[in-house]
């Protein structure tokens, strides 16, 4: 065997056997600090002459971590091309990875920036619908203050309202308060009176009662005398019948008894006569003396009554004063009150017209920047025009001197006519300021107003 593998002439390894014949690399294009650690390689420029990149990725990578001389292809054996092509399979699979990982990485970088587009086009979009609605502002904040005036103003009745409501149940409750005591004290003064009436009544029954039993003991009296003297009249005439037959011759010296007996019934007649108009006199003079005492308890009773009268009206006139004082205080307290609520809302009103009326300010020099803003933009976007215009005809020109049959000579002309310096072109822009401005008053426009103002650069 010795004798036979001393004999071959230029004996070639197996790796030279498997991927062909000498390859060359071109060192500009390798670097050993690249290939130190294969985690660090992500990027590596190489180049072939004639060789596919694996071999060549493979050869630098085995002469830099083995840092060993460059051996001739010659001198390569078959286990030295395993170990290579294991190394090679180890640091293929590590570059995919890699490569892989980078290109999730980078596709992830692609779709956060697609998506901070998309929400950059959402904000921009955003950003002009609220610079279209900037401008009516003004006009829904009128309105929602002419709505929130509107109702502050309802509230501001209503309150006013209920309190007067109030205030006036209040003083119909004292009034009533004041007129249940006077009711009561009137009722005990009415009962104390009654009870004093009433005792007088009483007397006036018990002296009636009196009188009327001294009047039929007397009237009992004089029919017991009349009784009393028709019998003694009767009983005399029974006398004086039964003494006609017996005395029929009496003397004149004797008394004459018919005129005695006549004497006594005249004296007893006149006696009678006299107590019967006597008991009549002092029964009409008690009679008399009563009715003067019902007359004058009667006229005590009527003026008493017409005091009571007078002394509740007198009452009713004094609460119908007191509830009107009271009503009054409470008016010019709730004028007060109200003079001082519009006072205060009368302060806001001012300061809020002083917000509005900076706000308005405020949006009227905006709105003048932006205008000012959109004019130079203007001006800048029809010198731009102008400029391409300019530089449309001039290739236009050139295309059709280009396009034109010219002597021989004219690419020296053309070439020295393209080295001419380009002309100044002097361009004048007209800068132009439109000022418009608007006087509203609770959403009313009132005075209307246009300026401009031309300015040449």
């Amino acid at each position: 065997k010795k004798k036979k593998m001393t004999q071959r002439p230029t004996p070639h390894s197996s790796y030279k056997r498997m991927f062909g014949g000498d390859r060359v690399v071109s060192r500009t294009s390798y670097s050993s600090r690249q290939f130190s650690s294969p985690l660090r390689s992500s990027r590596v420029s190489y180049s072939l002459s004639s060789a596919p990149a694996v071999y060549a990725l493979k050869t630098q990578r085995l002469r830099s971590s083995s840092a060993m001389p460059r051996l001739a292809s010659e001198n390569l054996d078959f286990s030295l091309s395993d170990a290579i092509n294991t190394e090679f399979i180890t640091n293929r699979t590590n570059e995919k990875a890699q490569m892989q990982s980078l290109n999730d990485r980078f596709a992830s970088y692609i779709e956060k920036v697609r998506f901070l587009e998309q929400q950059n086009k959402i904000l921009l979009a955003e950003e002009q619908l609220r610079g279209k609605g900037t401008s009516r502002v003004g006009d829904l904040y009128e309105d929602e203050m002419r709505d929130l005036r509107r109702q502050v103003d309802q509230l501001t009745n209503e309150k006013a309202r209920v309190e007067v409501h109030r205030d006036n149940l209040v003083d119909d409750i004292e009034r009533l308060r004041e007129k249940l005591q006077d009711e009561i004290g009137q009722r005990e003064e009415a009962e104390n009176n009654m009870q004093s009436f009433r005792q007088d009544v009483d007397n006036a029954a018990l002296a009636r009662l009196d009188l009327e039993r001294k009047v039929e003991s007397l009237q009992e009296e004089i029919n017991f005398l009349k009784k009393l003297h028709d019998e003694e009249m009767l009983e005399l005439q029974n006398q004086m019948h039964q003494q006609q037959h017996v005395q029929v011759d009496m003397e004149m010296a004797k008394p004459d008894l018919t005129a005695a007996l006549r004497d006594v019934r005249l004296q007893y007649e006149n006696l009678a006569s006299k107590n019967i108009q006597e008991s009549e006199e002092w029964y009409k003079s008690k009679f008399a003396d009563l009715t003067e005492a019902a007359a004058r308890n009667n006229d005590a009773l009527r003026v008493a009554q017409e005091a009571n009268d007078y002394r509740r009206q007198v009452q009713a006139l004094t609460c119908e004063v007191d509830a009107l004082k009271g009503t009054n205080e409470s008016l010019e307290r709730q004028m007060r009150e109200m003079e001082e609520n519009f006072s205060l809302e009368n302060g806001g009103y001012q300061d809020s017209i002083r917000q509005l009326e900076e706000d308005i300010h405020n949006m009227k020099d905006e709105m003048a920047r932006h205008l000012r803003e959109y004019q130079d933009l203007l001006n800048v976007k029809m010198a731009l025009d102008i400029e391409i215009a300019t530089y449309r005809k001039l290739l236009e020109g050139e295309e059709s001197r280009i396009s034109t049959p010219l002597p021989s000579f004219s690419s020296l002309n053309l070439r020295e006519t393209m080295i001419e310096p380009k002309p100044h072109i002097e361009t004048t822009t007209t800068k132009k300021v439109l000022i418009k401005t608007i006087e509203t008053r609770d959403g009313q426009v009132i005075n209307e107003s246009t300026q401009n103002h031309d300015d040449m650069e």
